[in-house]
């Protein structure tokens, strides 16, 4: 049996840290997605229970958070639509380009984000 060691060469590269990324990016959003069904149920409580909720919520804490929530949907969304141009498309060259174009995506959804809540 022949027995590979780990190459640690290969966590330099651009597609490894795209890959990761899009794995804790992903984490991150399952994560929330409870927290988000939770608020969602305190409409069903009635209007004062989520008005309390909306409240506690305006928060600049809570409005970081929610810029976070942004970028990692726009990081996690372009890092799925890199891994499908890779899988369905003769995408060799491109690969470098995706991952420059995924962050940048991210960036400047976040910066809208943040401009939006300082207007």
């Amino acid at each position: 049996m022949i027995t590979r060691r780990n190459d640690w060469r290969t966590r330099a590269h651009p597609s490894y840290w795209a890959f990761l990324v899009h794995r804790l990016s992903g984490l991150a959003l399952a994560c929330f997605l409870p927290v988000h069904f939770w608020a969602l149920g305190q409409a069903l409580q009635g209007d004062a229970a989520l008005d309390g909720f909306l409240r506690f919520t305006d928060q600049g804490l809570f409005k970081f958070a929610e810029w976070g929530l942004v970028v990692l949907l726009s990081l996690h969304m372009m890092g799925g639509v890199r891994l499908l141009i890779i899988d369905f498309g003769s995408a060799s060259g491109l690969r470098k380009n995706w991952i420059a174009g995924a962050a940048g995506f991210a960036a400047a959804m976040g910066m809208a984000f943040a401009l939006s809540l300082i207007g």
